[in-house]
C-alpha cells in the first residue's frame, strides 16, 4: 500500500454503531469504543480523513435536516473532544432507487472528496468501510479499500464477495486496527 494521505471513512458501523433501524438522533448516535481516538491518531499523522456516508433515513423522510445536523455536529464535537477532526463530509441523503450519482456503491461522494481535498495522486487515499458497497465504491473511484467488521452485516460473508473485487483486501475487526495498519505501513514507505 502506497504512503496514505488521506483516509475516506464510512459512517455508520464504522465510527459509530449501526442499525438496521438507522441513525435518527444524537441519542442514538454512539462511537464505537476506540474510533474516535483512531481518527485523532490520523490527524496527528497528518492524514486527512473524510467521511463518505449514504443516508437514505433523510432522503426517506424518517428524519428531517435539523435533526441530521444535530447528529453530525455531536459526531464532529465528540471527535475533536479527543484531538481528531474531519477535513471533509460527503452525505449521499438518497434512497437507492432515486438514481443519484453520489449513493454508494456509486463513486460520486468519494470523487466530489478527492475534488474537494484537492486529491491529485489517488493512490494515496484509501476508503475503510464495513460494506460491500463501500468496497464496490472505492473500485469505482479507483482507490484501495478496508473493510471493517465493526457494521451489523455478516462480515465473513462481505469479506469473501469484496475479495472478488479487490483480491488483496484486509479486513480488520474495528477502526483502530485497521488504522493501527494504515499508520504503520506509512511508517513502513
Amino acid at each position: 500500500m502506497t504512503s496514505i494521505q488521506t483516509v475516506l471513512l464510512d459512517r455508520d458501523g464504522v465510527i459509530n454503531f449501526d442499525s438496521p433501524n438507522y441513525i435518527l438522533s444524537p441519542e442514538q448516535w454512539l462511537p464505537i469504543p476506540g474510533s474516535l481516538e483512531a481518527i485523532a491518531r490520523l490527524k496527528q499523522a497528518g492524514v486527512q480523513v473524510s467521511v463518505c456516508s449514504n443516508q437514505s433515513a433523510l432522503g426517506r423522510g424518517m428524519i428531517d435536516q435539523t435533526m441530521f445536523d444535530a447528529i453530525q455536529e455531536k459526531m464532529i464535537a465528540e471527535t475533536e473532544k479527543l484531538g481528531g477532526s474531519f477535513d471533509y463530509i460527503a452525505v449521499c441523503p438518497h434512497g437507492p432507487d432515486d438514481g443519484c450519482a453520489c449513493r454508494k456503491p456509486l463513486p460520486g461522494m468519494l470523487l466530489d472528496t478527492f475534488k474537494a481535498l484537492n486529491i491529485q495522486d489517488k493512490s494515496t487515499a484509501v476508503m475503510i468501510g464495513d460494506s460491500y458497497r463501500d468496497v464496490q465504491a472505492a473500485h469505482a473511484a479507483g482507490i484501495d479499500a478496508i473493510l471493517v467488521r465493526s457494521g451489523y452485516g455478516d462480515a465473513d460473508a462481505i469479506f469473501e464477495k469484496s475479495k472478488a473485487l479487490m483480491p488483496y483486501i484486509q479486513t480488520f475487526h474495528d477502526l483502530s486496527e485497521a488504522v493501527d495498519a494504515v499508520l504503520s505501513q506509512r511508517s513502513e514507505t
